[in-house]
C-alpha cells in the first residue's frame, strides 16, 4: 500500500498557498542545482584560464570542489541550524542570495585562490537551501502529500541541471565567434548569477509554517532548545538517526560528487580524442568539447529525473530501506560501468543509467532524513545528514584526483586509463549505504517524530 491516507494523488491534497510553499521551495533548489552544474561544467575550462603552465587542471579540478563541497558542508551546518531557530523562510532566501552573488563573482576571478574563495562562499549559501527547502515543505504540506511532495522537488532539480547543460550547449556553438575562445567559463558563471532575483517572491509572500511557529511558542514557554546541536546529540533519540543518517548521505555524495560528477571530464577527453582523429581543426575542438560535455549532462539530468521519480514512487510501496537498497546496489554497478566502458559519442546513452541512479538516491534524501527528526532539530538534522557529511564527501574530489595523478610524461591515453582506474575504484562507496541503512529505522506510513517539547 502506499503511505498515503488514501488513494488522491499528493498534489490534489494541496491548497493555493500549500502550491506557493512547495513552488518557491522547489524554485530554491532548482536554481542551486542550476549553480551546482554550471561549476561542474564550467570546472574545467576555468582550470586552464588560471592555471600557471604545467599545472594539472584535473587535479586542480579536483581541488576547487573539495573547496567547494567543505563550504556547502559548513553552510549546512550553519544555516540548517539558524533556520530552526529563526525560520526557514527568511534564512531560505538570505542563502538564495549568498550563492547567487558568489557564483556571479566567480567569472571575475584572475587566479585559482579567489576563484577558490568565492567557491568555498557560493558553497555555503548552498548548503543551506536543502535542508532549510525539504524542512519548509514537510513542516507547510499535509503528512498525506509530504514523500511525493519531497521526492517531487529533489525531481526537479533535475530541470535546473538540464538547463546547466543547454546553457554549456549555447555557450559552445557561441564560443570562438561571439566570444574568445576558452571564455564560456565566465558567461555561465555570470548566468548563474540570475536566481537572486527569486528572493524578491520569497521576501514578499512566504511565511514560516504554523507548525513551526506554534512548536517555537511552545519552546519559549518550555525552555527547550532549537536549532541546537548539543540537543541534537545530547538525545539518544536523535543522536543515533543523526550520526547514521550521515553515512548513509556520504555514500551518496561521495559517488555523486568525487566520482559522478567527473563524468564531463572522461565525455571530453573521449570527445577530443574522437574530434583529433577525425581531423577537425584545434580553433574548434574547444567550443565542440563543450557542446558534447552539454548533451552528456542533459542526458544525465534526464536519467536523474526519472530516476527520482521512480525513487519516490517504490519507497511509498515497499518502504525506504528496500529502496535505498537496490539503489544502492544498482548506482554501484552502473557507475563502475560507466567508467570503464564509456568510448565514444555512441557511448552517451550509459549517462543516462549513471544519472538515474545515482541521483535517484537523493530523492530518498530528500524524503527521509525529515522523518528521522523533531520539528525544533528537522532542519538541524536534515542539514546535519545531507551536508555536513561533505566534509568527508569533500576528500572524494581531492582523493579521485591524487589515485589519477601520472608521471609528468605520461601519454593522454596512460593519464585517461588512471583517470578510469581511480573511478572505478572508487565506485565501491555506494556499498557504504548498506552498512549505514542497516542501522536506521524504516519510516513508511509514520507520522513525523516529535517530542513532548513540541506538544
Amino acid at each position: 500500500m502506499p503511505d498515503t491516507t488514501n488513494s488522491t494523488p499528493w498534489w490534489k491534497l494541496l491548497n493555493r498557498y500549500q502550491w506557493f510553499i512547495f513552488a518557491m521551495a522547489s524554485l530554491a533548489w532548482m536554481f542551486d542545482c542550476l549553480d551546482q552544474q554550471l561549476f561542474i561544467l564550467a570546472r574545467g575550462s576555468a582550470m586552464k584560464a588560471l592555471l600557471l603552465p604545467g599545472q594539472d587542471a584535473k587535479l586542480y579540478g579536483g581541488y576547487a570542489t573539495a573547496i567547494f563541497v567543505a563550504g556547502w558542508a559548513t553552510g549546512g551546518l550553519i544555516f540548517g541550524a539558524v533556520g530552526d531557530r529563526i525560520g526557514r523562510a527568511k534564512t531560505l532566501a538570505f542563502t538564495i542570495l549568498l550563492y547567487s552573488i558568489c557564483t556571479g563573482l566567480s567569472a571575475f576571478s584572475r587566479i585559482f585562490f579567489e576563484f577558490g574563495l568565492y567557491r568555498f562562499i557560493t558553497g555555503l549559501g548552498v548548503g543551506g537551501v536543502f535542508g532549510l527547502a525539504v524542512a519548509l515543505v514537510a513542516d507547510g504540506l499535509p503528512d498525506a502529500a509530504r514523500s511525493g511532495a519531497l521526492g517531487t522537488l529533489q525531481a526537479l532539480s533535475g530541470i535546473g541541471n538540464v538547463v546547466a547543460g543547454l546553457i554549456s550547449m549555447l555557450m559552445g556553438q557561441l564560443e570562438g565567434s561571439s566570444f574568445k575562445a576558452g571564455d564560456s567559463w565566465k558567461y555561465m558563471f555570470m548566468i548563474g548569477a540570475l536566481p537572486a532575483f527569486l528572493c524578491v517572491f520569497l521576501q514578499m509572500r512566504l511565511k514560516e509554517p504554523e507548525k513551526w511557529v506554534k512548536a517555537r511558542e511552545a519552546g519559549r514557554i518550555s525552555g527547550v532548545q532549537f536549532g541546537s546541536y548539543m540537543s541534537l546529540f545530547g538525545n539518544p533519540r536523535w543522536r543515533k538517526p543523526a550520526l547514521v543518517g550521515m553515512l548513509l548521505c556520504v555514500a551518496g555524495i561521495i559517488g555523486l560528487w568525487g566520482i559522478g560528477f567527473f563524468s564531463p571530464e572522461l565525455v571530453g577527453s573521449v570527445i577530443e580524442r574522437s574530434l583529433k582523429e577525425n581531423g577537425i581543426s584545434p580553433d574548434k575542438i574547444a567550443g565542440q568539447k563543450t557542446y558534447w560535455i552539454g548533451i552528456n549532462m542533459i542526458i544525465f539530468n534526464i536519467g536523474a529525473f526519472f530516476g527520482m521519480l521512480t525513487f519516490t514512487k517504490i519507497t511509498q510501496y515497499v518502504g525506504r530501506k528496500p529502496a535505498f537498497a537496490g539503489t544502492f546496489i544498482c548506482a554501484f554497478l552502473v557507475t563502475f560501468g560507466f567508467f570503464r566502458f564509456f568510448n565514444s559519442q555512441g557511448d552517451i546513452w550509459m549517462s543516462f543509467f549513471l544519472g538515474f541512479f545515482q541521483l535517484a538516491l537523493f530523492a530518498g534524501f530528500a524524503i527521509y532524513l525529515p522523518e528521522l527528526f523533531p520539528t525544533r532539530l528537522r532542519s538541524t538534522g536534515t542539514s546535519f545528514c545531507y551536508n555536513v557529511g561533505r566534509f568527508i564527501a569533500a576528500s572524494g574530489p581531492y582523493t579521485l584526483g591524487k589515485l589519477q595523478v601520472t608521471a609528468p610524461n605520461a601519454l593522454p591515453a596512460e593519464k585517461l586509463m588512471a583517470f578510469r582506474n581511480a573511478c572505478c575504484f572508487m565506485s565501491a562507496v555506494f556499498l557504504l549505504g548498506l552498512i549505514a541503512l542497516y542501522f536506521l529505522p524504516e519510516t513508511k506510513g509514520q507520522p513525523l517524530p516529535e517530542d513532548v517539547a513540541t506538544t
